[in-house]
């Protein structure tokens, strides 16, 4: 039993669950992963690369598209232009790392995050998006959020936190919403970070050992690894709803974070026509790791 475990919670039993067809039995207090969950890390899910990218790559092309966002975010301040960027997938899929990067060298003035609590007791009470709107960008500013409206798509159904007739009027309403949103001339994007069920196994195990990530784990971890077929359908279902012309989602394969965040990013700064684009140094992008919907899931 590990020290970290000991001294930052209570014990937690086994887990039994269905991975890629086969009845497993996960110990996530064991400081041991077994080989199930260390063989397939990277290639769970449908992995398209069979390892990761080297740091010294990674770090080098980071480094100059970083410079590229710094530009783009002179331009937001010089034309009044509005960002707004959801970042949604499960737990663990690496949002908060890849919003971390990508707003690393933004003046954090006009570069915001926006990662919301539970409603209070007024928030509950309101119209369902009014809490996310006060959050919305001001002329020249870049917002992301870290987790949306789009809860109520995902964590809300699945664990019970909504009715079934407030899932349904939220899939209703969320296309005509961003709509909306879009025509008033603020730039959307949707990423959903997609990885494999091993994937999260092993990153939920690290944050269960780490005194320095202890604080990213909770119970709705537990609760989630335990739901991973519910949250598949509520994903599918979502992006059948909510998949639209105007507002679509980006799929973008994760298990790799390093990837992930390059292609995160590449697509922002090819989305957006900001003075000084150097299209050279953002370069194409890898059709194997970002995707809409239909052919990431195929």
């Amino acid at each position: 039993m590990s020290e970290a475990r000991t001294k930052f919670s209570d014990p937690i039993k086994p887990i039994r669950l269905t991975v890629a067809g086969k009845k497993r039995s996960f110990d996530i207090d064991d400081p041991e992963l077994p080989g199930w969950v260390t063989d397939n890390e990277l290639s769970a899910g449908g992995y398209p690369y069979d390892k990761r990218m080297k740091r010294k790559a990674y770090e080098k092309q980071l480094e100059r598209l970083q410079i590229e966002l710094v530009k783009l975010q002179s331009w937001l301040q010089a034309t009044g232009e509005r960002v707004m960027i959801l970042f949604e997938g499960r737990d663990a899929a690496g949002k908060g790392g890849t919003i971390f990067v990508a707003r690393q060298y933004m003046n954090p003035r006009t570069a915001r995050n926006v990662a919301l609590t539970k409603p209070t007791e007024t928030e509950r009470g309101q119209w369902y998006f009014q809490r996310y709107v006060t959050h919305f960008p001001t002329a020249g500013e870049f917002v992301t959020f870290d987790r949306s409206w789009y809860n109520r798509a995902g964590v809300e159904p699945v664990m019970g936190f909504c009715t079934p007739q407030q899932h349904a009027l939220f899939l209703e309403e969320t296309p005509n919403f961003e709509k909306g949103v879009v025509a008033d001339g603020i730039r959307l994007f949707k990423f959903w970070l997609a990885i494999g069920q091993e994937t999260q196994l092993k990153r939920f195990h690290d944050r269960r050992h780490s005194p320095l990530k202890m604080w990213k784990f909770s119970p709705m971890d537990i609760a989630g690894i335990e739901k991973w077929n519910d949250y598949t359908k509520a994903r599918d279902l979502m992006f059948e709803r909510t998949h639209s012309e105007h507002a679509p989602w980006t799929v973008v394969l994760a298990n790799d974070k390093r990837r992930a965040r390059l292609s995160v990013i590449r697509r922002l700064l090819l989305s957006i026509p900001y003075e000084g684009k150097d299209m050279e140094v953002i370069g194409e992008e890898d059709g194997a790791v970002i995707a809409a919907p239909d052919e990431a899931f195929r």
